[in-house]
């Protein structure tokens, strides 16, 4: 299933000053006169199995909801040993610091979790990022390898587009369902527009297979998805594998033009 679409580009850094204001507001009583700080990335990787989100930075504050592994989280201030996040529900809260893991481009020279290093404020990079896993790299690697066999140049990896494809294949599984249209997210624009990425053209093709080359040879075979992975109108992309007890494995690939 081929989906392309036209948009104009949203004023991101103003929306995250508000999105700043509006959570250090919200949690000034509860957090009290701590000193807020601000952070030079804004995504976070979960590094623990399954890590507590509470009201306030310390464990004696209530649990707001939790995280799991590998889950991605928009981070938005630090606060003493804590950082302030936002999940993909909209829950906000404070987590320890010790297990987000900062998501930075591949070369920012910077992929801890330390709050210093990583002035290069751009969110793509050419290669990959210190969070796919091994399933992604090779599905984006083979993608590319159709590209570059056809003439086109390769696509590079957006780390906001990329945390979209990964959470869009874990709602297909979590969910049980197998469509573009998400329960959660509605259609892939609505998706792409609620973690605020912008694009000239975006295009998404899904598949469910036991193995990577399978399903990158199924979308090679398919008109509309074959389209998508050889356009020219895109320049940047998100590869997101989850494993499936239904499917074997839930693939997504998200396309942008910017």
């Amino acid at each position: 299933m081929k989906i392309i679409s036209i948009k104009r580009k949203s004023i991101l850094k103003i929306s995250m000053v508000i999105i700043f204001a509006l959570v250090v507001g919200m949690f000034s009583t509860s957090f009290g006169m701590q000193s807020y700080y601000k952070l030079d990335f804004s995504t976070g990787l979960v590094t623990a199995t399954k890590l507590n989100v509470r009201s306030g930075p310390s464990t004696n504050y209530p649990i707001v909801t939790t995280v799991n592994k590998n889950e991605y989280v928009r981070v938005l201030a630090g606060i003493g040993t804590w950082y302030v996040i936002q999940t993909d529900k909209d829950y906000v809260g404070a987590v320890s610091k010790q297990y987000i893991k900062a998501i930075y481009p591949s070369n920012s020279g910077n992929s801890s979790g330390s709050t210093t290093g990583g002035n290069n404020t751009s969110n793509e990079n050419t290669g990959s990022l210190s969070s796919m896993n091994a399933d992604e790299q090779e599905v984006f690697n083979l993608i590319n390898k159709q590209r570059t066999n056809n003439g086109l140049p390769a696509l590079k990896i957006d780390e906001e587009v990329q945390k979209v494809a990964r959470i869009k294949a874990q709602d297909m599984v979590t969910n049980n369902y197998f469509s573009h249209q998400s329960p959660t997210y509605g259609s892939p624009f609505d998706m792409m527009k609620s973690f605020k990425i912008s694009y000239k053209s975006a295009g998404e093709n899904i598949a469910a297979n036991s193995s990577n080359s399978g399903a990158v040879n199924a979308w090679m075979n398919s008109s509309g998805h074959r389209a998508n992975i050889l356009s020219s109108n895109y320049n940047y992309t998100g590869v997101g594998v989850v494993s499936s007890p239904r499917y074997g494995k839930i693939y997504v690939q998200e396309f942008v033009g910017k």
